[in-house]
């Protein structure tokens, strides 16, 4: 067995716990915000989890480039969009919380992040050069999204 895909195997093994308690805690710290009306959601968690699986994947992927990875990518990214859009276009519970994501859909750091990972859908035909636009892309969009929860008036 090549030495690098053993050892990608014993950190997806170590990894995959600390990953979802890690995504679970974060939605725990975000849920503790309880005047950030974005931060309430119930697809927080659930989104968490798939950026984690989203980002594993992709580092990974740079370390021992296996089609298997790949498909998660691919995967990954799709269930990202799709939360995303859920985010974006369901009704929300309060009007603070619609505000903060009329921000967050108007950010131009949110759109840079939906391209990035929109491309990382295309993981499985380009292989390695999936992983640095799926990580990218999570970057920018956690970026407005923080921004987008503290840009409503607590007032």
């Amino acid at each position: 067995m090549d030495r690098r895909v053993a050892t990608a195997g014993i950190l997806a093994i170590a990894g995959a716990p600390l990953a979802v308690m890690t995504a679970v805690y974060t939605g725990y710290l975000f849920a503790q915000a309880k005047a950030r009306d974005l931060w309430q959601s119930p697809l927080l968690v659930p989104h968490l989890l798939v950026q984690a699986v989203l980002a594993g994947a992709a580092a990974l992927l740079l370390v021992s480039p296996e089609p298997e990875l790949e498909w998660i990518i691919a995967a990954a990214a799709a269930a990202h969009l799709v939360l995303v859009a859920a985010e974006a276009t369901t009704g929300h519970v309060t009007d603070h919380a619609a505000l903060a994501v009329r921000e967050l859909t108007r950010d131009r750091w949110f759109r840079a992040g939906l391209v990035l990972v929109a491309a990382a859908l295309a993981a499985p035909w380009i292989g390695v050069a999936a992983a640095p636009l799926a990580l990218a892309g999570l970057l920018a969009h956690e970026h407005a999204y923080v921004q987008a929860g503290q840009a409503v008036p607590l007032a």
